[in-house]
């Protein structure tokens, strides 16, 4: 009768336990995609810009305020951005702002300089000022410098006609128009120069 080797092997599991404990044993570590955190990355992508400016010293010691003036700024520029594209965003509005109707917005069918003669003799310079910013746009809109719709904004326009007294004549009607700002004949008579000047073609 034939006998079989006794099975000698055995296992070590000291040893196995420190061979998985070095991670020079750690193969598969190869194999396991690393856990990317994009906030951290991008901050230390930011912390070694910082560092070649400022050094690294001062960065190590003062790297949260930097954040913190450096987030700051990004917003202010972002909110200046605004601002430079949708300045009626900012402006202040409320239920007394619309004391006419938008349909009331047109440039055809108008007598300008009657319904300014009236709304200046009964002091109305609210009415003024939206009287005298529709008849430039009727006269831009004659000379084809703009395309006139109702449901235009004035912001719109400015991207049309790009002088720089269009821009500060919208920029007072809006402020009377959604801004709440008060209309005086002071503002009516500066608004009145401004469209002269458009009329006469301004600067390019």
């Amino acid at each position: 009768m034939i006998h079989s080797p006794a099975d000698t092997l055995i296992c070590d599991t000291a040893q196995v336990a420190a061979w998985q404990s070095d991670s020079a044993y750690a193969y598969n570590r190869e194999l396991i995609a690393p856990d990317i955190n994009l906030l951290r990355w991008l901050s230390e992508q930011f912390g070694e810009v910082l560092g070649k400016i400022f050094g690294n010293s001062l960065v190590s010691e003062y790297s949260d305020l930097i954040l913190i003036g450096t987030a700051i700024l990004i917003l202010v520029l972002l909110l200046w951005f605004v601002y430079k594209k949708r300045p009626e965003l900012f402006m202040r509005s409320g239920k007394d702002t619309l004391p006419y109707a938008v349909a009331e917005d047109t440039i055809y069918g108008i007598d300008f300089e009657d319904g300014m003669a009236k709304a200046l003799s009964g002091g109305d310079y609210r009415e003024a000022v939206r009287l005298l910013y529709l008849q430039t746009l009727k006269l831009l809109s004659d000379r084809k410098r703009i395309d006139w719709q109702l449901y235009k904004t004035p912001t719109q326009y400015l991207h049309e006609v790009r002088l720089p007294a269009f821009r500060q004549l919208t920029d007072h009607f809006m402020r009377v128009r959604y801004g709440n700002f008060e209309a005086t004949e002071a503002l009516f008579h500066s608004m009145l120069a401004l469209q002269e000047e458009i009329r006469k073609g301004g600067e390019a």
